[in-house]
């Protein structure tokens, strides 16, 4: 059983004991505390609106009656749109005209985990120093609720998936006809979350000729590990062949990350989600990107060729969105497949990033898999060590540091170093005594054996 409080958010398991885990306790007591921060900003001057939406997980509805419950005690109006997406949400925000949300997700955790995402005013992720204040605010339990006669309202509100699909239809790089003349077969794996009703409802907006929904019952028991990754994908690849589509669509349950599977059942690789989308977004307006610096340097390259600038952020959405705001990035996002679009949100949209690639897809005189072909063919090698909660790990790295330090290196997120045209980044976990080590190179052995190497640095070091 576990419950990580941290400043982007708090998530655990369902079950068990108070502060141990996502208790009802600990969430009425942290979403008490972000309701105190808003209230706090306004300082009485206006009446405080929160959108709240969640995903299919089977905790969902008891952890919405009493974020609900909570918020409303505050005084706090709430817009509840019920069953939704992250990006949905995160859009409803400023739509509303509402000083925040809340997205009960853990994205693609098993089904025991809930979370609470929190956002500010502009549907954006809170900043760390708010993050820190509502962590000190849960801890002291400073709370102060509403009297009788001035208790928030709660309004449901369904509406949001169709606002959500003409936002995306009216988006002027989404070219409905191109992808309608393809007449698109695609398979859909929607991991029994709201996926299931979200990306359907896309694809039939946009003209695709025929939709096979695979995991569609909204129950929140996931058929499989929630997270996109190639080995929980099997089933996909197998019907997609089955059924001879044109390709496979993955997301994870609350619709931020998206991959594909190639109509012979391959992956297309999550990596180049954000490669090919921004490919298609570069050819249409020129301008810089952005990715974390544990993303494929394909977006560089690819970037570079279009005559814009890319530039690495630290891990971590919010780390992300800064950057593209600070380098003024027209496409950007994490290699997890996570797709970030400014001009439509700053968040990552697993349903922009469907019709983007499909807008990209319907212009190319081949499949899927060839569209693939044009990218270049990286492997990252993701691994980790777990450490003693007592190591000193500033002290491993600063090690590191100084014996890498003939060669490019990068120290805003951990430790990056850049070996000619390879590269690997070592990363401290935010919640566990974890040095986190990613390496890419052109070699899936090639990058296996520079983790290896500088996993073995690591131990000499401790």
């Amino acid at each position: 059983m576990s419950l990580i409080k941290s400043i982007s958010g708090i998530r655990g398991t369902i079950g068990g004991k108070t502060g141990e885990t996502l208790s009802p306790v600990d969430v009425v007591k942290f979403t008490a505390a972000y309701g105190t921060i808003l209230k706090k900003a306004a300082n009485g001057s206006k009446k405080i609106k929160v959108v709240l939406g969640r995903d299919g997980r089977i905790s969902g509805p008891m952890i919405s009656s009493l974020v609900t419950a909570t918020l409303s005690g505050l005084g706090i109006d709430v817009v509840d749109l019920g069953p939704s997406t992250t990006p949905t949400v995160e859009i409803a925000v400023p739509l509303e005209k509402a000083d925040g949300g809340i997205i009960l997700t853990a994205s693609h955790n098993p089904k025991e985990w809930n979370a609470l995402k929190l956002l500010n005013s502009d549907g954006e992720f809170i900043s760390a120093e708010l993050g820190r204040e509502l962590l000190e605010i849960a801890a002291a339990e400073n709370f102060e609720f509403a009297p009788v006669d001035k208790l928030g309202k709660i309004e449901q509100n369904d509406t949001y998936m169709q606002k959500h699909i003409d936002a995306i239809l009216a988006y002027p790089l989404v070219q409905k006809e191109a992808i309608a003349k393809k007449h698109f077969k695609v398979v859909v794996d929607a991991i029994n979350s709201t996926g299931a009703i979200f990306v359907p409802a896309l694809l039939k907006a946009l003209g695709v000729a025929e939709v096979i929904v695979l995991n569609g019952d909204v129950t929140g028991n996931f058929a499989h590990n929630p997270e996109p990754l190639p080995d929980h994908l099997t089933e996909l690849s197998s019907v997609v062949v089955k059924e001879k589509a044109d390709l496979g669509i993955a997301v994870d349950p609350d619709v931020d990350r998206l991959c594909f599977v190639n109509e012979d059942g391959s992956m297309f690789g999550e990596e180049y989600t954000l490669v090919a989308v921004a490919d298609y977004v570069l050819t249409q307006r020129k301008g810089n990107t952005v990715s974390n610096m544990s993303s494929t340097k394909a977006l560089k390259e690819i970037t570079l060729k279009h005559g814009g600038a890319y530039y690495p952020s630290a891990v971590g959405e919010v780390n992300v969105v800064a950057k593209m705001k600070s380098m003024d990035a027209v496409i950007g996002g994490e290699g997890n497949g996570g797709i970030i679009v400014p001009d439509f949100h700053y968040g990552r949209d697993a349903l922009i990033g469907i019709a983007l690639f499909l807008s990209h897809l319907a212009n190319q005189k081949g499949g899927i898999k060839s569209l693939r072909g044009m990218y270049p063919d990286y492997f990252i090698s993701k691994n980790k060590i777990e450490l003693d909660k007592d190591t000193d790990l500033p002290s491993i790295f600063a090690r590191i540091k100084e014996k890498y330090s003939k060669l490019p290196l990068n120290d805003e997120d951990g430790l990056k170093i850049e070996f000619n045209e390879d590269w690997v980044h070592l990363r401290m976990s935010n919640t566990e005594p974890i040095i986190r080590i990613y390496s890419e190179s052109d070699f899936e052995v090639k990058a296996r054996n520079i983790a290896q190497k500088l996993m073995q640095d690591i131990k000499e070091c401790m």
